[in-house]
């Protein structure tokens, strides 16, 4: 292949003359842009497809006049011809030409000399020929050792005379060259104190170089045998680091420290090799140097130790049968001699299998991570391409070889070879067969030792409870579902369960890895043992939980009842992972009985709890008849205090709440509270409607019913998970919450019709001057909340009209502090609330965290241990929020402003980190980093590729070609030297600094689109607070101007933007880049002198091409941010009050999730908020204040707690709490009721209902002490609704809607 041609391709590489550009979009996966923002990515890829093709075109039609030039013999007609010229082109193809044999000795020897007499040579000689072979064309031969070979050229050749003096020659000057290449590698595998691009860029080159001495299969032959070598000693090296004899312990310790690295090798070869061979090649590489080596190493370990394990055993017997009496702990071993043995069977002990576990645990695990690393890097999920001819070698200047691959044409294939397929190579991991001649032995064992321990464990349990004093069976935390449960939601983890079933499933945890081993045939015994065990071991478990729930309440607490039910649920979670895990390894079915008969003694369990709790509502704690002796002439304690029975039933509430909340999953124990409450509901309805009370008690039925609704008021946020669910019930999706509702609006129309003052309730239900009923009762407001507006000092004030469906800040909080689990989406509800009024309380009061200027060191020392701070964290999680742009600058638009941030937006620096910089500007700042990091990736990458092809053929290396070397180069070949230093052009660095300008320019307009919606607004709400003194920077765009900023403190600074991209960077690349970022600033209208002439030759270069276009790029993408931002103000914010669906939020929550840290961060916000309840109800009950009543100068705790213990049940606590919130009697004894509003609302009643409570007043009894006044308002009332027979009442009745 010619120079020229070369110089063309590597051309068209670097984006010189044919630049061929790509869009980065990787930041489109982290938004949902709008319809504007598509079109401007399609339409950025669509330019930059057709710019390629132009680039492509021209360069082949370029190629085609070249090689016409110079190869008249080969006239191509067309870029199709040229084409298949390229692709039929190869090193072989060559035709060996005569070349001097006495100058091509000479040439030999001086190099052989060189590399013998001089030292640190091997790198100028390498560089040298590499240029030999890129300038001339000199094929140097790659044959492999002790070969014959022909030296080739494009102009001459080796004569056939003497051919083994030149052979040796090359043999001997390649070997050198090898042992130094080979060194090198050696040297930078020990030390490996480089950055990893770093370290990869160095072993690459060294590959390439190899390559280009000798045949691929011979260089992959001596780096694997090397780096089996890396491998063995790593592996023995960890495990013989410690003292004393191999064990199992210090094998599983040894792959412990030795596989992550192992893994880090694999993909780091994989890389090298996708780099300098084929991925066919590669992925055998790895087969052969790493897995196949592990494979053998641990076989041979395990061997070993099998053998003392066996030697163990045997003497162990022999002992047992000299003393002729069974010892402890040789139960295993007998039980191994009555097992019909396969080879050499021995016993295992429990600790000998978990060790088992946790060694084929690493071994999946690493299995997990090296099936990943194909896709990643070679692009081919684990298995290569396949029809690959023969390689041709190109070479770029700076010293790398690029590997091509020729194919024939695809005309000239005949179909029956299409028809043959090669079989694809896989990586092949075969570290199981390691294990199959322990797999008898460890299937037997496996059996006994889980059926041992969990046998101790359950009798262990059964002595503590007959020794204890109290039969409450002993609970642990759930402190994190196990790996594989994971996927259960955390509303449906169990928070306490019984600490022998805790016990028995970590153990039966540790062994599972043991299982999951087998795939297909391969251990099968071990899974069907361990299966088989396993359903053994949750039958005990079952009975065990049956055996305690019968217990209840005879001889057991009702905890001990929600801890069965916590447990089944946990057992039956383990059980279906297992299951499930299995299942992906292995076609054959698992038995599911045991999950099956967990899931009815979940059901029957969690019916026990409920129907227990209302049985002993209904029989006992209901039972109040000295309370409720509604016909005592005496007021029951003066009618200032509710019925014994109302009281206890509130506590009885309060500690049932507590026992569920702290011990059972979230949605079951809302389920069991929410029915026990309707339940109990529905009898005090039921009771209190029978009611008839005498004059004295009357003032009782009004306080008792006054405390139930307080009680319920303050249950009702416990079981209600959502604002919809609690302001909105619905009888088909919310049956329980809407009875819930029924029952309440019943007790309160007791209330109201039965103790109601007579004048009010005459007033109300019958006309003054006439005696008939009011009209169009079905038009009557009424609500299923209406109760909880009715009652004085309620959560009305928490609530807004109940027809707006809407929840004040603080019903909000309250709603999601009285979860039994941090609910994310109601949290996130939460935040967006009211205008993020939560979230502004939350950064004001955190303001002393970022600001305290005297705890500098703090501040770095947090920085330094990555810790999010409140604000990162308030911002993270509020930039996630695409659905909900505007809430981001909402939030922090108060906070900007006391602070006086806005003006640090104007200019962003890019490195501060020796500055108390804002937290606020370095989350923007990170943010607008990351989105340019691809194009300044690109543009160092045109950097790297302009220095290869514009410097092609010179000397890269430090040391100068002796003139002694260069004299003795055959003159045939026509080489001349290329000048030691670097001489450039204005006219080359003009092209350059285009190129770069014009990449930064094009991808404007893309990077914006893929930023998310709430930083633009973010941006767009900062430009509406900017002063005048900036009218020039607004005309640019607040945002288009900060990237460009950024991107020109990147190229100022040559050292942040080796730092930002991994890459190294030389001083003429980090000064070119300067000039670049001079370019930029004086195209932002910067400079403060006049720009340069070089840069005003730049920036003219691509207004001569493009006319305007640089404005029109910069004008687009101001455009498409207002745009975002503009179309953000016409949907006005109220939505996040009442148009932020279930399903809205549920998809942000989803959103965040899914992004790096996103839960943690809510779950953080959520910590904070429960530290600080009474704090934030505090402000928010001042909402209406002036902002500086409200400003409070205490600092909220800001890190995260480990998990408390929940502090057990006190009924003082609750008594104390219960007399300030719900039975203050004095305070319900004085409520103002408001009958002229209350008893209008129940004009619309059923007839029947009204009359039966009409008839329970007092008043309407015979003999009844009344006033004139009084008698007569209830003779009217009697002959309206009590008297059936008169004919008047009846045409009433008929006349009713």
């Amino acid at each position: 292949m010619s120079e020229a041609a070369v110089r063309l391709i590597l051309k068209m590489e670097w984006g010189g003359e044919y630049s061929l550009d790509s869009s980065n979009l990787d930041c489109l996966l982290d938004v949902l842009p709008t319809e504007p923002e598509f079109q401007q990515i399609l339409s950025d890829l669509d330019e930059k497809i057709k710019k390629n093709s132009s680039s492509i075109d021209q360069c082949l039609k370029d190629l085609q006049a070249e090689v016409n030039e110079i190869c008249p013999d080969e006239i191509l007609q067309s870029t199709a011809d040229c084409l298949q010229w390229l692709n039929n082109c190869s090193f072989s193809s060559l035709r060996p030409c005569p070349t001097n044999h006495g100058e091509l000795m000479e040439f030999l020897r001086t190099l052989q000399s060189l590399l013998k007499n001089e030292q640190n040579q091997e790198e100028m000689i390498l560089h040298f020929l590499l240029d030999l072979s890129s300038q001339c064309g000199v094929s140097f031969p790659c044959t492999p050792s002790g070969t014959s070979f022909e030296l080739t050229s494009s102009l001459h050749a080796v004569e056939d005379d003497s051919t083994m003096d030149v052979k040796s020659l090359w043999d001997d000057v390649r070997l050198h060259l090898r042992r130094f290449l080979v060194n090198r590698l050696q040297s930078q595998e020990e030390t490996a104190t480089n950055a990893l691009q770093q370290q990869m860029e160095f072993k690459t080159q060294c590959m390439q170089q190899l390559l280009f001495l000798y045949p691929e299969s011979e260089v992959l032959v001596k780096y694997q045998n090397m780096q089996k070598k890396v491998v063995r000693d790593l592996i023995q090296n960890c495990i013989l680091s410690s003292c004393g004899e191999t064990n199992f312990d210090k094998v599983v310790h040894g792959y412990q420290s030795s596989i992550p690295t192992l893994c880090t090798m694999i993909k780091e070869d994989l890389y090298l090799l996708c780099a300098t061979v084929d991925p066919s090649s590669s992925l055998t590489f790895v087969n052969e140097t790493y897995l196949v080596t592990i494979t053998e190493e641990i076989t041979v370990l395990l061997e070993r130790l099998c053998e003392l394990q066996f030697k163990e055993n045997a003497l162990h017997i022999v002992k047992a049968n000299k003393i002729s009496k069974k010892h402890r702990g040789t139960v295993h071993a007998v039980a191994s001699q009555e097992y019909p043995q396969k080879g050499r069977n021995f016993c295992l002990t429990l600790y000998q299998l978990k060790c088992l576990s946790q060694l084929i645990k690493l071994f999946l695990l690493m299995e997990e991570k090296i099936e990943e690393v194909p896709a990643e890097i070679l692009l081919v999920p684990s298995f290569t391409e396949r029809n690959k001819n023969a390689q041709g070698v190109l070479k770029k200047a700076s010293g790398e070889l690029l590997i091509g691959e020729s194919r024939a044409n695809e005309t000239s294939v005949l179909p029956e070879q299409l028809l043959q397929v090669e079989e694809p190579i896989l990586l092949n991991f075969g570290w199981r067969n390691a294990f199959k001649d322990l797999s008898s032995s460890v299937a037997h064992c496996i059996t006994i030792a889980i059926e041992d321990f969990s046998t101790k464990i359950l009798q262990h349990e059964q002595k503590e409870e007959f020794s204890a004093a109290s039969y409450a069976m002993s609970l642990v935390n759930n402190q994190q579902m196990w790996e594989s449960c994971r996927a259960v939601q955390q509303e449906e983890q169990p928070k306490r369960i019984a600490k022998f079933c805790s016990d028995i499933m970590e153990e039966l945890d540790t062994l599972l890895p043991l299982a999951l081993a087998c795939r297909d045939d391969s251990l099968q015994e071990i899974r069907a043992n361990f299966v088989e065990a396993c359903s053994k071991v949750a039958t005990a478990v079952l009975a065990r939980l049956e055996e305690k729930s019968k217990d209840v309440p005879s001889k057991a607490p009702l905890q001990d009842l929600c801890a069965a039910l916590s447990t089944a649920i946990y057992v039956s979670q383990h059980f279906t992972a297992y299951s499930n895990l299995m299942r992906e390894t292995s076609k054959k079915p698992l038995s599911l009985m045991p999950v099956q008969q967990y899931q009815e003694l979940i059901s029957v369990l969690q019916f026990q709890v409920t129907n227990y709790c209302i049985r002993v509502c209904a029989t006992s704690i209901l039972q109040d008849a000295e309370s409720h002796h509604w016909d005592d002439y005496k007021a029951f304690y003066e009618g200032e205090r509710c019925s014994f029975s109302i009281q206890m039933w509130h506590y009885f509430c309060c500690a049932l709440h507590h026992d569920l909340w702290t011990i059972l999953p979230p949605k079951t124990a809302q389920e069991i509270l929410t029915d026990v409450l309707e339940e109990s509901l529905s009898m005090l309805s039921s009771r209190y409607c029978q009611a008839c009370p005498c004059y004295k008690r009357t003032p009782q039925i009004r306080i008792d019913i006054a405390a139930i609704l307080m009680s319920t008021e303050d249950m009702l946020w416990s079981v209600c998970s959502s604002v919809k669910e609690f302001l909105n019930p619905h009888e088909e999706r919310d049956l329980k919450i809407y009875k819930i509702h029924g029952h309440c609006n019943s007790l309160l129309s007791v209330l109201a019709i039965l103790t109601s003052p007579l004048k009010n309730l005459y007033q109300t239900f019958l006309d003054n001057s006439d005696e008939h009923l009011p009209q169009d009762f079905s038009e009557v407001f009424y609500h299923p909340l209406h109760w909880l507006f009715c009652i004085p000092a309620s959560c009305s004030s928490l609530l807004k009209t109940p027809s707006a469906r809407e929840m004040a800040a603080q019903g909000q909080l309250k709603l999601l502090l009285s979860q039994p689990y941090c609910n994310l989406n109601l949290l996130l509800e939460t935040l967006l609330h009211h205008d993020c009024l939560l979230v502004k309380i939350l950064l004001r009061s955190s303001r002393n965290e970022v600001l305290n200027r005297h705890e500098q060191s703090s501040l770095l020392e947090q920085n330094n241990n990555k810790e999010p701070t409140l604000i990162e964290t308030i911002f993270t999680v509020l930039s996630y929020c695409t659905l909900s742009p505007k809430s981001l600058g909402i939030a922090f638009e108060t906070y900007m402003e006391k602070e006086q941030l806005w003006n640090c937006l104007y200019e962003m620096t890019v490195s501060s980190c020796g500055e108390s910089e804002p937290e606020v500007i370095r989350c923007l700042k990170l943010t607008l980093i990351n989105s340019v990091k691809g194009i300044v990736k690109q543009i160092i990458s045109l950097m790297h590729s302009w220095e290869a092809t514009e410097n092609y053929g010179t000397y890269q290396h430090k040391q100068i070609v002796p003139e002694s070397l260069l004299k003795t180069v055959p003159k045939d070949w026509n080489y001349t030297p290329r000048e030691m230093k670097r001489k450039e052009s204005g006219k080359c660095f003009t092209r350059l600094a285009a190129q770069a300008v014009s990449i930064v320019i094009s991808k404007l307009p893309t990077v914006i689109a893929c930023l998310p919606p709430p930083i633009k607004y973010f941006f767009f709400l900062a430009e509406r607070k900017m002063s005048r003194n900036f009218a020039e920077l607004k005309k640019a765009g607040l945002l288009v101007w900060n990237l460009i900023v950024i991107i020109c403190r990147i190229f100022e600074d040559g050292n942040t933007a080796e730092l930002l991209t991994g890459a190294t960077l030389d001083r003429w690349s980090k000064e070119k880049l300067s000039l670049i970022h001079v370019c930029l600033e004086s195209i932002m209208g910067k400079q403060k002198s006049g720009p340069k002439q070089v840069i005003q030759k730049v920036i003219q270069s691509i207004e001569q091409q493009r006319p305007n276009w640089i404005e029109s790029q910069l004008l687009k993408a101001i455009k498409l941010s207002t745009d975002c931002a503009s179309a953000t103000v016409g949907a006005t914010l109220e939505e996040g009050d009442i148009g932020f669906t279930e399903q809205k939020i549920n998809m942000m929550v989803l959103d965040i999730c899914h992004k790096p840290g996103g839960s943690e961060y809510l779950r953080q916000i959520y910590h904070i908020i429960q530290l600080n309840e009474e704090y934030l109800k505090k402000q928010l009950s001042c909402e209406n204040s002036s902002e500086d009543d409200v400003t409070s100068s205490k600092c909220l705790p800001l890190t995260l707690k480990g998990r408390e213990e929940q502090p057990d049940f006190n009924p003082f606590q609750v008594y104390r709490e219960s007399c300030a919130k719900v039975f203050n009697q004095s305070t319900i004894t004085e409520w103002n009721w408001d009958w002229s509003k209350l008893l209008p609302s129940y004009l619309g009643m059923d007839q029947m209902t009204f009359r039966m409570l009409l008839a329970h007043r007092w008043e309407m009894k015979e003999g009844a002490d009344l006033e004139d006044e009084e008698k007569v308002m209830v003779g009217h009332l009697k002959n309206v609704y009590l008297t059936q027979s008169t004919p008047t009442s009846e045409e009433k009745e008929e006349q009713l809607p």
